[in-house]
């Protein structure tokens, strides 16, 4: 069967329809924040895409996770302010890895919870999960106040991080390298997980045929959870990386992020994680370049490619075939 290359070409032919626009400089400078945003965009999207199509849940409070996830690299990496500010690149980077992996687990256990307590209950009702998991998301951020405090807080930015460099006349920022370096390293373990191991056979059946999965006697249950589990943890270190991008956070975090989340995963095709990744890459770029040309269009330009897109290919760009 012939596959279809078509989507893979979206993300290079909006990068070339945008440079006539722009000088090579500040082309590359653009290109290369879209592409860390977009990275950023798919650890938060990647698990949501993946619990829609394994589990058909609606999950509308992914967003609390994303929170979750940037106020514990506040209250990590505040204590190691002297990994942190250390003149030393390996202290730096633990601290930020300190930071994802706490992020991360506690995502990661309050996903556990969430599923026990509230999405088990209402599997398969569509308008309830929406009713409920917006009620979530609004308690989510309540208990976020009560621990954190309403005001904003200042992130700390490991040193070895911050400034920038030129790379072929382009101010290229340090920490946007780093998040594509990240976003790819956790792209090719979903990769390989997916398609290169049992437990991820199971998961790429269970989104497409869940019956068969069923009457082939393993218990798709336990799946759900798992999947659930490793989709909060994928927003929480999603939440840390955007939270140290940002440098400021406030608890309405995940909530402004769950909007541009939903839109990645439509625009990628419900259940697939290349399809996440290219969304991802394409709204990053997209808030970026119109952004940048256009500032006054900046607002709806996501909302526009998804109608582009769906407009091009009603499904998605990359959708799971249900049997």
């Amino acid at each position: 069967m012939r596959k279809d290359i078509a989507p893979l070409l979206a993300v290079p032919v909006l990068a070339l329809i945008a440079l006539p626009f722009m000088s090579l400089s500040t082309w590359i400078t653009l290109t290369l924040a879209g592409a860390a945003m977009g990275m950023m965009l798919f650890l938060m999207a990647s698990g949501l895409t993946l619990i829609f199509g394994l589990m058909d849940v609606l999950n509308f409070a992914h967003g609390a996770f994303i929170t979750l996830g940037a106020y514990l690299a506040v209250s990590v990496l505040g204590p190691l302010s002297g990994w942190v500010t250390a003149d030393s690149a390996a202290l730096n980077l633990m601290a930020l890895g300190a930071a994802l992996l706490a992020g991360a687990i506690a995502s990661g256990m309050a996903g556990l919870v969430f599923e026990a307590v509230i999405v088990r209950r209402v599997y398969g009702a569509h308008l309830q999960q929406i009713l409920i998991t917006v009620g979530g998301m609004i308690v989510a951020q309540q208990l976020v106040v009560a621990v954190w405090g309403a005001q904003p807080l200042l992130v700390s930015k490991p040193a070895v991080l911050r400034g920038s460099f030129v790379f072929i006349g382009a101010s290229v920022e340090t920490y946007r390298v780093a998040a594509v370096v990240v976003g790819l390293v956790i792209w090719g373990a979903m990769h390989v997980s997916l398609n290169r191991t049992r437990i991820g056979l199971l998961v790429r059946a269970g989104v497409e045929n869940r019956e068969m999965v069923e009457a082939l006697g393993y218990r798709i249950q336990r799946l759900f959870i798992g999947v659930f589990i490793a989709g909060s943890a994928l927003a929480g270190v999603g939440g840390v990386m955007w939270a140290v991008y940002q440098e400021l956070i406030t608890p309405e975090i995940g909530q402004s992020m769950t909007i541009l989340v939903f839109i990645v995963v439509i625009i990628g095709g419900l259940g697939s994680v290349t399809g996440c990744f290219l969304g991802a890459i394409l709204v990053g770029l997209a808030t970026n370049y119109v952004g940048f040309l256009a500032p006054k269009l900046a607002l709806g330009s996501n909302i526009a490619l998804m109608v582009a897109v769906l407009l091009w290919r009603p499904r998605g760009l990359l959708p799971v075939a249900k049997a």
